[in-house]
């Protein structure tokens, strides 16, 4: 209800600035007792990977990269909160301004470039919060570790993170890192994927724990790609899917004056290019893995039609943004 009148307070700030105002707001809220999950918490529970979700409404990586506002975020009543992205070392990403709010499509293109204070800070962060809930933990390449190193950024903070996380996802499709997103080319794919279950099946056999990993793509897939990647998470064994990642195209706000920023384009104008990617997924998955939706859910309806395209869970970013926490409570009304 008030959140109206607070967004164009924070819309006139710098969108960096107005992104951590609004989560230390949030979670000092939730340590006073102010923000508690309400009964909507439990709307269509569900077993997913293996775990069990109050509801399948969550948050993505990037609303807190850091895991340095859990407790707010879980008092949402969202059904899991995912951290990250977070790489090995530390790193400041890219140089500001790198995140553009696009109000009239309800739209974001950030350049952040996976900035995070490194997976120690993180992991130390996660030990300190009293969120109970489920944990993804999202994990990257450092921008400077070359690509033919990549895959062990991605065995180093999958074994520190590990022992925290309810499950793991590999962020393979930032368009804000260098070349990232050749790794989701089938060689360089399946070099990475049997790294990881290899890692995976240790770790497991260490801590007597099996914690699930997802691997996350981007919108910008041919289907002949869709297919292949789908083959190798099959072959592979992943625990999950998640579609999608921010989209380099901007053939839904062509003519905007910000379009030609460099980045990834979030939120409502991503939504169709997301909801293609899961439909193309389910049918060539075929139930082998479950998928979470992620892409411009700026409304029940959005919620809704992920879930009916395949999803088996869904992530909000952009949308909170610009509904704030009420549209929490319209998508489980449009669930009920």
């Amino acid at each position: 209800m008030l959140y109206p009148l607070a967004r164009s307070l924070l819309f006139q700030m710098d969108a960096e600035r107005a992104h951590t105002l609004s989560l230390k707001a949030i979670t000092h809220a939730a340590h006073c007792g102010l923000v508690r999950p309400g009964e909507a918490q439990r709307v269509r529970p569900c077993t997913v990977m293996g775990l069990s979700f109050p509801n399948p409404l969550g948050i993505a990586a990037g609303m807190d990269k850091n895991a340095e506002y859990l407790d707010g975020l879980g008092a949402l009543g969202v059904g899991f909160v995912e951290v990250g992205t977070v790489t090995p070392r530390p790193q400041p990403g890219n140089p500001k301004p790198r995140v553009f709010r696009l109000p009239e499509v309800e739209g974001v293109i950030n350049r952040l470039g996976f900035n995070n204070d490194g997976v120690e800070h993180l992991l130390q962060q996660v030990s300190r919060a009293e969120y109970q809930g489920i944990l993804g933990i999202n994990i990257g390449k450092n921008f400077d570790t070359p690509m033919e190193n990549a895959v062990d950024d991605y065995v180093f903070a999958l074994r520190r993170v590990y022992p925290h996380a309810h499950y793991v996802t590999v962020n393979i499709s930032s368009p804000n890192t260098q070349n990232l997103r050749q790794l989701q080319e089938s060689d360089e794919l399946t070099r990475l994927l049997a790294t990881i279950k290899i890692t995976q099946g240790e770790l497991a056999d260490q801590t007597g724990r099996y914690v699930p990993i997802a691997l996350k793509i981007a919108p910008d897939l041919e289907a002949a790609q869709i297919e292949r990647i789908a083959r190798l998470l099959i072959a592979h064994r992943m625990d999950a899917v998640i579609a999608t990642n921010t989209t380099i195209s901007r053939s839904t706000v062509a003519g905007h004056p910000l379009a030609l920023e460099n980045g990834g384009l979030s939120g409502a104008p991503l939504h169709e290019m997301s909801l293609a990617v899961v439909h193309a997924l389910a049918r060539n998955l075929d139930g082998a893995l479950p998928i979470i939706g992620v892409g411009g859910i700026t409304s029940g309806a959005r919620a809704k039609a992920m879930l009916d395209a395949g999803a088996s869970l869904i992530q909000l970013y952009t949308g909170l943004i610009f509904k704030g926490p009420d549209l929490i409570n319209e998508i489980f009304q449009a669930l009920r």
